[in-house]
C-alpha cells in the first residue's frame, strides 16, 4: 500500500463529462507547443509541531518500533548507532540531490540525527535510483521501498528470499538500501525519499490512528512531519539503545518524550482505539489494486460500517466516507457528495487533519465549479492553500490553484484566472511530472467548467 492512495486522492474526474476535443473554449490556455514555466520547489520547511499528550505519543512509540506493517510483531528495538552515512547510486533523477540535503537537514536539526552524505561503498545507506519497472519486477505493488542488509537492487535481487533481508531477524542496523524511481514526478521521488528513509532509520510500522504523520498508510502526509521527527529524536536518544525490548523501551520512553517534548505534557490524552486487521482490510481491498468496482465498493461499504461500529469520529471515520465518496464517483454524484461533505466535516474537527480537510475540499470545489457556482468554488478552495504550501504538497496545491483558476473564471475575474492558472503550472511540474502530465491535469481540471463545455 505505500504511495499507493496518494494518487488516489488527487483524482478528480468523473464527476462532469470530459470536453470534446473540437469545443471550443472560452477561458486561455495554453497552446500545444507552449513552453511551461520553470518547476517551482519550496524553500523553507514549515513543519507543525505535535499537538498531542505524551502518554499518547509513548503508546504511538512503542507500537510503531515493535511491530511491521503486517502487524508481526519485533521482539527487540535496532537502530543506527553512530554517526549514519549516505550515498546514492544508479541514475537520479535532477530533483533528487537537493530533495536529499533538505532532507538531512532536517534529520540533523529536528530530530538531532547524526547522519551525513557520502559516496563510500561503505556507506550505511545506500540510495539506488532505477527505473519503476525495475522495482515492481521485484515488488509488483510498491513505488518504491527499503531493504537490509544490501547494498543494491542486484544484492537485494539475489537475497529477497532470504532471511538476509528478513526485518524481523534483525539485531542491529548497520547497511540497508532505499529503492526510489528515477522516471517518476519529482514530488513522487521525494515523498518515497522522505517515507523510506524515516523507516530505514526508525520504525518499520503504520498506524492509520496517528493522523499527523507519515507512518500511515493513508498516505495523506508525504513529507516527515513535526511528529514524525519527534519518533524520530526519540527513537535515537541516548538512553535508548540496540536490543532493547518492549518493556525496557517502556519503561524510559516516558522520560525520554518529558525531556524533548515538555510541551506534551500540556494536552490531554485521546487514547484512540485500535484500528482492527479487519477495516485495514476492508480499506486495501477497496482502495489496492486488483479488485473489480463492485468489490471496492463492498469493501468500501464494509469499512463504513466498522468504522460506525466502532465509534469513530475521527480521521479513519472521515477516511471511511471519503474512500466511499471516490469510489461512488462513478455510480452516483448526489452519494459521492454526500461523503465528502461528511468526510470534510470530519476532517474539520482536528487541527491534525488540515491536510486532509484539503483534500475534502478540493473534491467538493470541483462539484461547485461543474455546477458553475464560481463563489463558493472560492470559499471551499481559498482556506487550504497555505495548507497544501505549508504540507509542502505541490500536486495538491496545483489543483487547488487550477480549481481557483476556473471559479475565478465563472465568477468573471477572467485576469487573476489566468494569472494563477499560470502561476500553478510550476508547481504542477513538480507535483505531477512531465510536460504531458501536467497538460492533462489542466485540461482535466479545465472540462469540470461549464464555461468550457460549450456554449447552448
Amino acid at each position: 500500500m505505500r504511495r499507493f492512495l496518494l494518487p488516489f486522492y488527487l483524482a478528480l474526474s468523473g464527476c462532469v463529462p470530459s470536453t470534446p476535443a473540437d469545443m471550443p473554449s472560452r477561458a486561455q490556455t495554453l497552446p500545444t507547443g507552449s513552453e511551461l514555466p520553470a518547476v517551482k520547489v519550496f524553500s523553507a520547511p514549515r513543519p507543525t509541531p505535535s499537538v498531542r499528550a505524551n502518554s499518547d505519543i509513548a503508546r504511538d512509540f512503542l507500537e510503531l518500533s515493535f511491530n511491521l506493517e503486517s502487524g508481526r510483531s519485533l521482539q527487540t528495538l535496532t537502530r543506527f548507532e553512530g554517526p549514519i552515512s549516505v550515498r546514492v547510486t544508479g541514475h537520479p533523477s535532477s530533483g533528487l540531490g537537493s530533495d536529499l540535503n533538505r532532507l538531512l537537514h532536517r534529520l540533523r536539526t529536528e530530530a538531532r540525527i547524526d547522519i551525513r552524505q557520502n559516496q563510500s561503498e561503505n556507506a550505511n545507506i545506500t540510495i539506488e535510483a532505477v527505473s519503476r519497472s525495475e522495482i515492481r519486477k521485484m515488488l509488483p505493488q510498491a513505488a518504491c521501498f527499503v531493504a537490509p542488509n544490501v547494498s543494491s537492487l542486484s544484492e537485494y535481487r539475489l537475497a529477497r528470499r532470504t532471511s538476509l533481508v528478513n526485518w524481523t531477524g534483525l539485531k542491529d542496523r548497520k547497511k540497508l538500501s532505499i529503492f526510489l524511481p528515477n522516471d517518476a514526478s519529482p514530488q513522487e521521488v521525494r515523498d518515497c525519499l522522505h517515507e523510506e528513509l524515516a523507516q530505514a532509520l526508525g520504525p518499520l510500522n503504520d498506524l492509520y490512528r496517528l493522523p499527523d504523520s507519515v507512518f500511515n498508510d493513508d498516505n495523506v502526509h508525504t513529507v516527515l512531519t513535526g511528529f514524525d521527527m519527534l519518533i524520530l529524536r526519540a527513537y535515537y536518544d541516548p538512553a535508548l539503545h540496540n536490543g532493547m525490548t518492549k518493556s525496557q523501551v517502556a519503561d524510559r520512553i516516558g522520560g525520554i518524550l518529558s525531556r524533548i517534548n515538555p510541551r506534551g505534557a500540556s494536552y490531554a490524552p485521546r487514547r484512540l482505539t485500535r484500528t482492527p486487521r479487519s477495516w485495514i482490510n476492508s480499506i486495501q481491498r477497496a482502495l489496492g489494486p486488483g479488485a473489480s468496482q463492485s468489490e471496492r465498493l463492498n469493501a468500501a461499504h464494509e469499512a463504513m460500517q466498522i468504522a460506525v461500529a466502532m465509534g469513530w469520529t475521527d480521521h479513519r471515520r472521515a477516511f471511511s466516507h471519503y474512500a466511499m465518496g471516490r469510489l461512488q464517483m462513478s455510480v452516483n454524484l448526489k452519494t459521492a457528495r454526500e461523503h465528502f461533505s461528511i468526510a470534510s466535516r470530519l476532517y474539520g474537527q482536528n487541527p491534525s487533519t488540515r491536510l486532509h480537510s484539503a483534500y475534502a475540499a478540493s473534491q467538493l470545489a470541483s462539484f461547485y465549479i461543474a455546477e458553475g457556482n464560481g463563489e463558493m468554488a472560492l470559499k471551499q478552495i481559498g482556506p487550504h492553500l497555505d495548507t497544501a504550501a505549508r504540507y509542502e504538497n505541490a500536486a495538491l496545491l496545483s489543483t487547488l490553484m487550477l480549481q481557483r483558476a476556473e471559479a475565478l473564471d465563472l465568477a468573471g475575474r477572467s485576469s487573476e484566472a489566468r494569472t494563477i492558472r499560470m502561476d500553478s503550472l510550476g508547481w504542477a511540474r513538480y507535483g505531477f511530472g512531465p510536460d504531458w502530465a501536467v497538460r492533462a491535469k489542466l485540461r482535466e481540471i479545465s472540462s469540470l467548467s461549464p464555461l468550457k463545455r460549450g456554449r447552448g
